[in-house]
């Protein structure tokens, strides 16, 4: 019996003890060929979102402000080359990168895909992270370590590997009011209407909540420097990550000098509304349509009917569903003749069909900042924004004591939001779209290169000395 257990014993513990002598090894080796490079972990290169523009303005930002360090990008798509995304950067962005960056390809990213945890998806995509970016790491160890995604999990792996931490966080992978919704048992995209219907699976529910909370927390405070978007987003990591003293506030970069280009006039004859967002559920498109459609059937009889237009991206098949059923949705409120949808354009009819509208829309709850309601203001198109967040702290504020725009919350404030532009006479409207067009400035692109840059130079200029 004993020798049994003798034999068991002996092959487990060595299976271990190889193990943890190859992971040594690979660090101590990552450790010794760290290059001096910006090694930024951005899987999905192909997003389309803001996400994506604050990448390639990051890495424009310090190939400007260090010129002896190489900008690497990690990302899972395959087919992509210093030079498709550098073109890539231009075409979707307007974004001019000085030379092409160093491209490092991962084939583990599967294990940060949503569709890979149908349950418990934040924390298994955040342990999934840690794996894609040992692939990452190991393949090429730079002396910065660069998130651009929110994959604060790897945080901790970048620092044993020796790296410099610094990450660009768009939002809170878990905030505190989503701990307080579940608390609460509102039925949202990230909370099951079955585990909101009860109790003790919403309790077990606010544990693991919780406990990952404090995980987040812990990974995030590996960060030695951690930009955010947003207030609201600082207010967040401030309270999950404890480091108030790393932590700079660093607004994404809006193509607002381009946008002001437009004329502030509109064509008097069809109004258009715009909406511009990838299609994931959490942008709440259904309810811009339904709200579109209330205003419709409330329209008054002298007023032009309007048109409505969906322009955003597809990252994968769940995207393509989901447009499908925003479509069917326009037809099943008999609205699908008002109704136009642009699926993965180019930054170039972007800024056309922005010049075309007279207001934009965007319903995400708690959106952690809202570019394209910044888009919005600088091309001259009113927003109507979700009354929360980003756009309601730092965006949709009066301007010298002029309104720029409108927040709503229910289906009937839109709809009251859409028929209040539309009766808007033609002065007050350029009156408004003016002071949205003032307020958007605060948001450029040359702002955020400025800030961008005094922030990172601090940890560059210090790992250099």
């Amino acid at each position: 019996m004993k020798n049994g257990i003798f034999l068991l014993i002996v092959p487990l513990f060595t299976a271990i003890l190889t193990l943890i002598l190859t992971f040594t090894s690979q660090i101590i080796n990552g450790r010794r060929n760290r290059k001096q490079a910006v090694g930024f972990f951005h899987p999905f290169t192909n997003d389309g979102g803001g996400g994506e523009r604050v990448l390639w303005c990051a890495v424009k930002a310090i190939q400007e402000e260090s010129r002896d360090l190489d900008c690497v990008i990690y990302t899972g798509d395959h087919d992509a080359s210093p030079y498709s995304l550098t073109a890539r950067a231009i075409d979707r962005f307007g974004v001019n990168l000085l030379y092409p960056p160093m491209v490092v390809h991962l084939y583990k990213r599967k294990w940060v895909e949503e569709n890979s945890y149908p349950r418990f998806t934040m924390i298994g995509q955040s342990l999934g992270s840690i794996y894609l970016s040992w692939e990452a790491l190991c393949k090429f160890t730079p002396s910065f370590y660069f998130d651009t995604s929110g994959y604060a999990f790897t945080y901790p792996l970048a620092r044993i590997f020796g790296c410099k931490v610094i990450c660009y966080t768009h939002y809170p992978t878990i905030s505190l009011d989503m701990i307080s919704r579940v608390r609460s048992r509102n039925s949202m995209y990230n909370n099951d209407a079955s585990i909101a219907r009860s109790g003790w699976l919403s309790q077990c529910k606010i544990i693991y909540y919780t406990f990952f909370s404090w995980m987040y927390g812990f990974a995030g405070s590996c960060a030695h420097l951690a930009m955010v978007n947003s207030s609201w987003t600082q207010s967040h990591i401030e309270k999950l990550w404890k480091i108030p003293k790393c932590i700079r506030r660093v607004y994404p970069p809006c193509d607002t000098s381009g946008l002001q280009a437009l004329p502030l006039e509109r064509p008097a004859t069809t109004p258009i509304f715009i909406s511009v967002a990838q299609f994931r559920p959490e942008k709440a498109h259904p309810l811009q349509l339904e709200a579109f459609s209330v205003a419709i059937r409330k329209l008054d009889p002298d007023l032009p009917r309007p048109k409505l237009q969906f322009v955003g991206s597809c990252r994968h098949k769940s995207d393509e569903e989901r447009l499908q059923k925003l479509k069917d949705k326009a037809v099943e409120l008999k609205v699908d003749g008002d109704v136009q949808f642009y699926k993965n354009v180019m930054y170039r009819e972007l800024i056309s069909l922005l010049g075309g509208a007279i207001a934009g829309m965007h319903s995400m709850t708690d959106e952690h900042f809202g570019i394209s309601v910044v888009e919005y203001m600088a091309a001259g198109a009113i927003p109507i924004a979700h009354n929360s967040a980003g756009p309601k702290m730092d965006i949709v504020l009066e301007e010298d004591g002029q309104q720029t725009g409108f927040l709503a919350q229910t289906v009937e404030e839109y709809a009251d939001a859409i028929l209040r532009v539309l009766r808007m006479p033609e002065t007050e409207r350029l009156k408004m779209a003016a002071a949205a067009r003032k307020r958007a400035s605060r948001f450029s692109e040359q702002r955020f290169y400025e800030d961008f840059k005094a922030a990172v130079r601090l940890v560059l200029n210090h790992d250099s000395k």
